[in-house]
């Protein structure tokens, strides 16, 4: 056994004790968007004590022999409700946990499916993200939920890991897991289910609320093109609605990234700091995204660093 995997099965081990069998609270709130495919909507706020971390999209695809799940909530305490939402419709066995980047509210529920003994799924970078962020993510959590609740959360390294593409086979369903170069962050992952042409894009598409972004710009523009090329039926964001207008669902998102690029250009060509060009930003207009105060500042922050260095 190498040391990663042994990395893993002991951070597994000690999440069996953290986080009890029975599910806590009740049971998530799930909507059926294609035959055996499950989505909770998160809601569109920041991580509170009030919310619980509940503030991304989650959900989970069922085959015929056993269950996957695509990223687990912001908590223990959200991914223990999903794995409740899961027994009330099902006795299969979750097989998968797959996350589709490190961002804590997609993946901090991972602990909650311990006892399930599933696979880890997530791209090859997302170990490595996972490890660099926990001091930081972990703080984090405490503040924003107390300690309690983090100490109920735990580092789970991918067990599998994405390198292009790989197949995932539940019984009569086959899901295409897909490892995106940088975009939102460095290790994005996509999964189609091939039965019925659902796509889980994970945070690579933001619906209503503001996208974040934390890995590259012109990267995130990019995968973009090659993601409307997909054959999607149904698009599942990292957050927001489902939908079915593929792929102008990408279109909001695109211009704003697209503004932002445009913007950030013209600012390192004037020479501006990049103290000036956010101060500059604080007063750009919202143009309809929910949490644009929060967020798009530190876009421009992230955008100034990366296109600073252009030639």
């Amino acid at each position: 056994m190498g040391m990663r995997s042994l990395a893993c099965l002991l951070m597994t081990c000690s999440l069996c004790l953290a986080v009890p069998a029975s599910a806590e609270g009740t049971a998530l709130s799930m909507r059926e968007v294609a035959p055996g495919i499950f989505v909770h909507q998160g809601l569109h706020q920041e991580t509170s004590s009030g919310n619980h971390g509940d503030i991304a999209n989650i959900g989970f695809i069922v085959g015929e022999h056993c269950v996957a799940v695509v990223d687990t909530g912001g908590s223990a305490e959200v991914g223990s409700r999903l794995r409740q939402a899961i027994r009330q419709r099902t006795r299969l066995p979750v097989c998968h946990v797959i996350n589709t980047h490190a961002h804590p509210d997609h993946e901090f529920g991972n602990a909650a499916f311990a006892t399930d003994k599933p696979a880890f799924v997530g791209h090859q970078r997302l170990g490595a993200a996972l490890q660099a962020r926990w001091p930081h993510y972990r703080k984090a959590l405490a503040r924003e939920l107390g300690e309690q609740q983090a100490a109920r959360t735990a580092m789970i390294l991918p067990g599998q890991s994405v390198t292009g593409e790989m197949t995932i086979d539940l019984g009569g369903r086959e899901l295409l897991l897909r490892a995106w170069p940088t975009a939102h962050t460095d290790a994005d992952l996509t999964v189609l289910d091939r039965k019925t042409g659902t796509l889980w894009l994970g945070d690579l598409l933001f619906e209503e609320r503001v996208p974040s972004l934390d890995g590259s710009l012109k990267g995130w523009l990019a995968v973009m093109r090659d993601l409307r090329q997909m054959p999607v039926r149904i698009a599942i964001p990292g957050h927001g609605p489902v939908t079915d207008d593929w792929p102008a669902a990408l279109d909001p998102q695109e211009r704003y990234l697209q503004a932002l690029q445009n913007d950030t250009r013209a600012a390192i060509k004037a020479s501006k700091t990049l103290a000036d060009t956010v101060a500059q930003a604080e007063h750009a207009p919202a143009s309809g995204w929910l949490l644009f105060d929060a967020y798009h500042r530190r876009n421009v922050t992230t955008a100034y660093t990366e296109l600073e260095w252009e030639n």
